[in-house]
């Protein structure tokens, strides 16, 4: 299809919600997205430019357009998702999470079996979950059973089997664990009490089950049984301790989905909070690979439908950090403080600890992508037009106006490059003046890189604030690089980026990666600069101790200091060993000089 018959398609799109589908020449599937306005949302990918290298290849890829309307956005919103689930198109966002979860099943039989399964059997069988790790099955079966005995043969126990007596007790009838349904010793009723007692837990509302044993107890307690009574408490200590530790907000707060998401450049990370009497009962964090230019809301949006789906969730109310388009029914809150707000910064901060791990992870097995990641994030956040692959940063070295000096440190794709660090002895200015020390440096540097026709780097960091970045701006009018390259100042104190013409300085997040990138930066060119600073200082003490000597000049220093390594060592050589070197009239000369100090 030619470029104006997808012209054409686009003017008679409607201006009504709905989903619509690009396809290649082939007529293979390549997106799917969801409007409020069909029209507009389409118009714009054939009438913006682009950023995004993937959108604008996607663009030039689409040959035919096909639309379905439907009544609301969120009826957009949800068939997107099933198509996106359906057709898996190359350049929809990806879900990246295929694992089957545990259910915890109570199963529908008399005296209901109560485990974990992977398995959904449609039988009747009651399923709760699906958990995001065994451990928390495992942790809730431990507790249930710690408080209610239940059998785990799998018996048919149909009353006329029991009473024609085809089963006999085994072993964890006397061991206490099952009390012997198989021969009727254990009442279906109290059984069934034990199984509602049991939902409810799961469900994460302790107070009948605390409320019964307490009464038990006291029970136990007045009628002198006080091994009965101090069981029971043992089965309260179990169930308010396991209380304790998943309850973390108001136990008011009941059944409730919460949301939030934190993302960069290439990946959005949404976590996902299950809140039921004011305890968690699942924590799941979904990592969505962007193959766009997608916002955070269409990911939290697309998040929201998927994890909903995938754990069954009957929730219908939700808490999430803004406001999101959802399905019809579902109470959305945007809480701004008490309880709901901790439990939303919970969510949060459970989605950037998964989003530190992945790069943990992927900085051991995936070092490329990792690079390209910070690269990326550092051209988003300091506003360049490219990636800063080779940066280099300035620092002046200046303590009581003695030797002057200055350091530029080079980092390559993020980490430092050592062979291309420089020093640099200031020659053109006289005294402590930082200002001009920078602008000469900045200037030998670059000429030098000019003239060698070596490769310039993309970004420039002065360690200083607006006077010193106007110093280095000055060298790079001078060299016609103005433009050309990216340049900003960092001030000490209060971690201050400053741009060129720019009086306002930005402020990065004080644990952002770009921020860590730079003070890295900084702090390597400090360390190399006053590593040269002292080298120069002493070698030149030394210098001057051994030229007040009489007749000795720099040339015999620097021989005398090549040889014996230090004047200490000058000192304490014999005049044989200082003839050697410095012939016998200037080595009576030092020994008489070191002889007189004694």
């Amino acid at each position: 299809m030619s470029e104006a018959s997808v012209k054409l398609q686009i003017s008679t799109l409607p201006n009504a919600p709905g989903v619509y589908q690009y396809y290649d020449k082939d007529g293979k599937l390549l997106y799917v997205g969801k409007a409020k306005n069909l029209k507009k949302r389409v118009t714009s990918y054939f009438t913006k430019t682009h950023d995004n290298a993937r959108t604008r290849l996607l663009v030039r890829k689409i040959k035919d357009i096909k639309h379905i309307v439907v009544a609301s956005e969120t009826d957009a919103l949800l068939l997107e998702n099933n198509l996106i689930k359906k057709y898996q198109p190359r350049y929809n966002v990806m879900l990246k999470d295929d694992k089957s979860y545990p259910w915890l099943c109570i199963k529908n039989e008399r005296f209901p079996r109560v485990f974990p399964t992977r398995k959904l059997i449609k039988d009747g069988s009651e399923y709760y979950g699906p958990y995001t790790q065994m451990k928390t099955v495992h942790t809730l079966l431990d507790l249930i059973k710690g408080l209610y005995p239940l059998r785990t043969c799998n018996y048919d126990l149909a009353e006329e089997k029991i009473q024609a007596g085809k089963y006999k007790v085994c072993l964890e009838y006397h061991l206490g664990n099952c009390l012997g349904p198989c021969e009727g010793k254990h009442s279906e009723a109290l059984y069934n009490e034990n199984i509602e007692a049991i939902r409810n837990i799961i469900k994460g509302n302790f107070k009948e089950s605390l409320h019964k044993f307490k009464h038990q107890m006291k029970e136990y307690a007045k009628n002198l049984q006080f091994e009965d009574a101090q069981r029971v408490k043992e089965k309260i200590d179990i169930l308010e301790n396991y209380q304790v530790k998943s309850t973390v907000v108001n136990p008011k707060i009941n059944n409730v989905d919460v949301f939030s998401i934190v993302s960069d450049e290439s990946y959005g990370y949404v976590n996902f909070l299950q809140i039921s009497f004011g305890s968690i009962v699942r924590s799941h964090t979904l990592e969505l690979k962007k193959k766009l230019e997608e916002s955070d809301k269409q990911l939290l949006e697309l998040a929201i439908v998927e994890i909903r789906q995938r754990f069954h969730s009957q929730s219908k109310e939700i808490y999430v950090p803004f406001k999101v388009e959802v399905e019809e029914g579902l109470s959305v809150h945007v809480p701004k403080l008490g309880d709901k707000k901790k439990i939303l910064d919970l969510s949060e901060r459970n989605a950037k600890y998964y989003r530190m791990e992945r790069f943990k992870q992927a900085k051991i097995v995936d070092p490329d992508r990792h690079e390209k990641r910070i690269m990326a994030q550092m051209k988003k956040d300091l506003r360049l037009s490219e990636e800063p692959r080779h940066i280099e940063c300035f620092d002046n070295s200046n303590i009581q106006g003695t030797n002057p000096v200055a350091a530029c440190v080079v980092f390559k794709n993020g980490k430092p490059s050592k062979k291309d660090y420089r020093k640099f002895n200031i020659k053109t200015v006289e005294g402590p003046d930082d200002f001009a020390s920078m602008e000469e440096v900045v200037y030998r540097r670059y000429k030098r890189l000019l003239d060698e026709e070596q490769p310039l780097p993309q970004l420039i960091i002065i360690d200083g604030g607006k006077g010193q970045l106007s110093s280095a701006l000055k060298s790079l009018d001078k060299l016609e690089l103005r433009g050309k390259i990216a340049i900003i100042g960092i001030a000490k104190r209060l971690e201050e980026l400053f741009y060129p013409g720019d009086p306002i300085p930005l402020y990065l997040d004080k644990k952002s990666e770009t921020l860590k990138v730079i003070q890295q930066l900084r702090n390597e060119a400090h360390r190399f600069g006053i590593t040269f600073h002292r080298d120069k200082r002493s070698k030149q003490a030394l210098h001057t101790a051994l030229e007040s000597i009489p007749g000795i000049g720099e040339k015999t220093v620097t021989e005398l200091l090549k040889h014996f390594k230090s004047t200490q060592r000058v000192g304490k050589a014999s005049f044989d060993d200082l003839e050697a070197v410095v012939g016998a009239s200037r080595a009576k000369k030092i020994i008489t000089h070191f002889q007189n100090l004694q």
